[in-house]
């Protein structure tokens, strides 16, 4: 059987762990998460420096404390036999010491991650991100293209092709494929394409708003994103059928694995029917690291300049 998606050790270097997206590995990297020392099957406990000066001392503890217990149990007989009140003798409850290692946690186990069936977050565990799910949003069902991680929540007849259109999809993937870091090069490069395939034509080769007629620029600027310096460029546009829409990349380093950048593009219909445009500013600040305790909100500011 194929292992499920997760970090893993890394065949070919032990001493790091890489994604394994299910079917192949991938470029992402990271170091193994610092495991707790574990107790050994004969003592129960994990050798440490100068341990046995302290084996010592615990164990003469440890006689000292059988002895008091066995004074004592002997004065409680003997009050039982002057006919002198009774003690309380509710046994204490035992305490239990393990035996032997516990079992170690599978690799696809992770402790510091949010859980994915948290109800006020989406999690993207390959980026070790996770963003806001807010009214008016859901996790994506049904839904063909690639590396979404936020919808909205119904269909309807695209207006110029066959097939189903949404009124509003997230989509956060790894850039891989691009020698340049900058998050502001990488947004501007990359907004022509988002545009296109929301648009114009989409993977299936469909025109489901029968192609773009005009694009125009809305915003653009340096956003913080996850404690981290990113980029974000928003466009308009305009579309043969239907109300067009709105489309935004947004890029910025990852902060886990090898760091490489991370590209979420907006896609929101316009219209009385699309999701409300502060919605791209509220997900975009909410946006946090996978292991920020808080999911409650974002630590990006506010989105930056128009211009």
């Amino acid at each position: 059987m194929t292992p499920p998606p997760g970090w893993y050790r890394d065949p070919s270097a032990p001493h790091v762990e890489r994604w394994w997206d299910g079917t192949r590995w991938t470029e992402h990297m990271r170091a193994p998460e610092a495991q707790p020392q574990q107790p050994t099957a004969q003592s129960g406990f994990a050798p440490t420096p100068g341990g046995s000066g302290r084996a010592k001392v615990i164990a003469l503890v440890a006689a000292a404390a059988v002895l008091v217990a066995a004074i004592v149990t002997g004065a409680v007989v003997l009050n039982r036999d002057d006919g002198s009140p009774e003690a309380n003798t509710t046994p204490a409850p035992e305490s239990s010491a393990p035996v032997g290692d516990p079992p170690s946690p599978t690799p696809s186990e992770s402790t510091s991650e949010p859980s994915a069936d948290d109800p006020s977050v989406v999690v993207d565990e390959l980026n070790g991100i996770t963003f806001p799910l807010l009214d008016g949003w859901v996790r994506p069902q049904y839904v063909a293209e690639d590396n979404v991680v936020l919808t909205t929540p119904d269909t309807y007849t695209c207006p110029g092709d066959d097939g189903l259109c949404r009124h509003g999809r997230v989509i956060s993937r790894t850039v891989t494929a691009n020698d340049e870091k900058s998050p502001e090069a990488l947004a501007k490069d990359d907004i022509s394409e988002a545009a296109d395939q929301a648009y114009d034509r989409d993977q299936l080769d469909r025109r489901p708003y029968g192609g773009i007629t005009s694009k125009k620029l809305v915003k653009q600027g340096p956003v913080a994103v996850a404690g981290r310096t990113g980029y974000f460029v928003r466009w308009q546009v305009k579309t043969e059928k239907g109300p067009g829409g709105y489309v935004q990349s947004l890029a910025f380093p990852s902060s886990v694995g090898s760091q490489a950048p991370v590209m979420v593009r907006f896609v929101f219909d316009a219209g009385q029917d699309g999701p409300p445009l502060t919605d791209m500013d509220k997900i975009t600040k909410g946006i946090r690291p996978v292991d920020d305790g808080d999911t409650s909100g974002g630590v990006g500011s506010s989105v930056g300049p128009t211009r």
